[in-house]
């Protein structure tokens, strides 16, 4: 197995399962077109979080990290139809204004709430104006802070909720104790709360694909 055939089989799955989408299509183009980094999810990583979005029967979600809002449109997507709500919370004034547009496009703009701003800053805000709890939570913001992203998650939960973090494996970085990634350190630390963490159950899976090598951590408060 290498790096092209996990591409080549992701491609094969793409095409199999995950049929092609304008409004889709569409938002990653405008991404690219704005020169935003192209970190978004998968194709199938997108289907993904929208099929655990309908199993659980989420109403409300929240994502830290909208970037181009790809990942969101798949989210909302997944919510039952009547009333459900999404959270987005995105640092980057470019990356808000082209996500705005994306929504708009695709028809969701009264589903997606934006919040422009440090997470470490609104999520405060959403605790103190009595947000939540979430249904869901999609954590895909920098690693570094992910402990602390966590925390507040929990915070902003009900039991049941599903906490989704993704980027957690880092091409296999994350086994090194004495790493000097702030990135690959921030996960661990989140690795070592979740080992004593008794109100959350989780697990984290490794993923190859076009993405590269790296996975993600599925929590549910208990």
């Amino acid at each position: 197995m290498n790096p092209e055939q996990w591409i080549a089989v992701d491609q094969y799955i793409t095409d199999a399962l995950v049929p092609a989408d304008p409004v889709l299509e569409a938002a990653l183009k405008a991404s690219a077109d704005a020169g935003l980094p192209a970190i978004n999810v998968s194709p199938a990583q997108g289907k993904f979080l929208h099929l655990l979005a309908r199993i659980h029967g989420a109403r409300t979600i929240l994502e830290v990290g909208t970037l181009g809002g790809y990942s969101t449109i798949w989210l909302a997507r997944g919510m039952l139809p009547a009333g459900g709500k999404v959270v987005t919370l995105e640092v980057d004034p470019k990356h808000v204004r082209v996500a705005r547009a994306n929504f708009e496009h695709a028809g969701l703009a009264r589903m997606i709430e934006v919040r422009e701003g440090r997470a470490l800053d609104t999520l405060p805000q959403l605790v103190t104006e009595g947000r939540g709890p979430f249904d869901l939570i999609f954590i895909d913001a920098d690693k570094v802070r992910i402990p602390e992203y966590f925390t507040w998650a929990l915070q902003l939960s009900r039991r049941g909720t599903v906490i989704i973090v993704d980027n957690v494996i880092r091409k296999g970085a994350v086994t090194d104790a004495n790493t000097s990634d702030p990135s690959v350190q921030g996960v661990r630390q989140l690795n070592a709360m979740l080992a004593t963490e008794k109100r959350v159950s989780a697990t984290t899976l490794q993923t190859v694909g076009a993405k590269g090598y790296d996975g993600f951590t599925l929590a549910v408060v208990n």
